[in-house]
């Protein structure tokens, strides 16, 4: 029997909460089904397995990665656009460090396909408009900034950058060189 007001939404949210706080690959049905104070079993009314566990969390902080860069994005064009973007995407990785990693959990196509990782696509797609980027090039500036924000989040956020300092003057100059380079495309 399904436990009152226990929701596969609001297990979602809890493993979510519990991803930021342990670490997402700590996020498992026995965790969480100890924070509700119930039994594994009881879990299992809401949610398939693990896997499906781990792939709504996913799926929930595509969401609200989407929704914040979107709100970031709002009336920006160009290097403005930019910036706003990386600086949500960033911001998002430090404040849920366990909801970014799990958006970057592979999921299946369908599950992808019906989350909000196409938004996120749309979105850089938006802010390659202002560089005037032919669309055959897209693809690969799409992959040049995801590549780059994530690669600089995870080197932050795992303390590959505290013997120097000036992180905040290595973000600034990163994204300057990205907008120089998105003005200056190869042919």
């Amino acid at each position: 029997m399904a436990r009152v007001g226990m929701t596969a939404e609001r297990l979602t949210v809890a493993a979510a909460e519990l991803a930021d706080e342990v670490g997402f690959e700590n996020v498992t049905v026995s965790a969480l089904a100890r924070r509700f104070g119930v039994k594994d079993a009881s879990l299992y009314s809401h949610i398939r397995n693990a896997a499906d566990l781990r792939a709504r969390v996913a799926v929930l902080a595509l969401a609200e990665l989407a929704d914040r860069a979107a709100t970031a994005l709002a009336g920006r064009a160009g290097k403005a656009a930019l910036v706003a973007f990386a600086d949500a995407y960033r911001a998002y990785a430090k404040e849920h460090p366990g909801r970014y990693a799990a958006g970057q959990l592979r999921l299946a196509p369908e599950v992808a396909a019906a989350s909000a990782a196409g938004r996120h696509s749309a979105m850089t797609k938006a802010i390659l408009r202002g560089y005037d980027l032919p669309e055959a090039e897209q693809v690969h500036a799409v992959r040049l900034l995801h590549s780059t924000f994530h690669g600089y989040v995870t080197l932050e956020r795992s303390g590959g950058f505290d013997h120097s300092g000036q992180v905040e003057e290595s973000w600034t100059r990163v994204l300057d060189v990205l907008d120089t380079t998105l003005r200056n495309w190869p042919a």
